[in-house]
């Protein structure tokens, strides 16, 4: 552990939290710049960390959600003047309701953002893209490696399960890469910073994440083998002809729209059986 004397407070970053802190002050100009936040916006903040980010927004805005794991941070923020103006949740992002806060908040738009741990960011995306509508935006932080799954398209090294389910509910554009000297501790690897914007309209068909991702996992999890072999289980080589799916495809080499349109077949199959 490393203890960040130099910050002005007492404390310790802990690897089992993948801390890492955003010193950068250009960078965090330039975040707040494309988040272009607003008085009236329901902003919410995941992992504060020290307020690199935190503080400077509160000249922007009047009020702040944010939640993290470590009390460590809770109390460093109580010992600022800010304090009073933000609804601080302590506890792991991933036990959060954001369904519920959408509700508790009139059914506002939240926007959300930050710097994602690399630990838990895929894992948290899954977690929320079902409750793509309740969001107006998303503005977050990666490592750049998951960056790259999130954006590939098909046909490409980083295209994978991450870029099929994400890509159904959101509009994903690159905004900027971040260098690893822009934190502390320095990470081994450097950040792109993100947006996503929700879908308004969505393909005509019958839908389930959880199909979507079963047929992913099941792909994926066998990436050299062809489509024909690895999704036996649940296809015939009858039902992907009749999609127009070829079969000696590999699973990186399927559209995203073809995942979809698997999905929805593979739903009204079950349903007519």
């Amino acid at each position: 552990m490393i203890k960040k004397q130099h910050l002005g407070f007492n404390f310790y970053n802990k690897k089992y939290f993948s801390q890492v802190f955003l010193k950068d002050k250009n960078i965090i100009k330039k975040i707040i710049f494309f988040l272009n936040p607003k008085k009236n916006d329901l902003l919410f903040e995941i992992g504060p960390g020290l307020g690199a980010l935190t503080i400077p927004l509160f000249d922007f805005i009047d009020h702040l959600t944010v939640i993290d794991i470590d009390n460590d941070v809770l109390n460093f923020f109580k010992n600022k003047k800010i304090f009073s103006k933000i609804n601080f949740y302590l506890m792991d992002v991933l036990n959060f309701n954001f369904l519920k806060f959408y509700f508790k908040n009139n059914k506002k738009k939240i926007r959300i953002f930050g710097n994602l741990p690399y630990n838990i960011s895929t894992e948290f995306l899954i977690h929320i893209i079902k409750y793509n509508f309740i969001f107006k935006d998303a503005h977050f932080m990666f490592q750049k490696e998951v960056s790259n799954r999130i954006l590939a398209t098909h046909n490409t090294k980083f295209y994978g399960r991450l870029s099929i389910l994400i890509q159904y509910f959101f509009k994903i554009k690159k905004l900027f890469d971040i260098s690893k000297n822009s934190f502390f501790p320095i990470p081994k690897v450097s950040s792109t910073f993100l947006r996503f914007s929700p879908h308004k309209l969505f393909p005509e068909l019958l839908f389930d994440i959880n199909i979507l991702s079963k047929i992913t996992k099941i792909a994926f999890s066998k990436r050299r083998k062809i489509l024909k072999n690895s999704l036996q289980k649940l296809f015939t080589e009858k039902d992907l002809i009749f999609l127009n799916i070829d079969s000696s495809l590999r699973p990186e080499n399927l559209s995203i729209k073809k995942y979809y349109i698997l999905t929805d077949y593979f739903i009204k199959k079950k349903i007519n059986y």
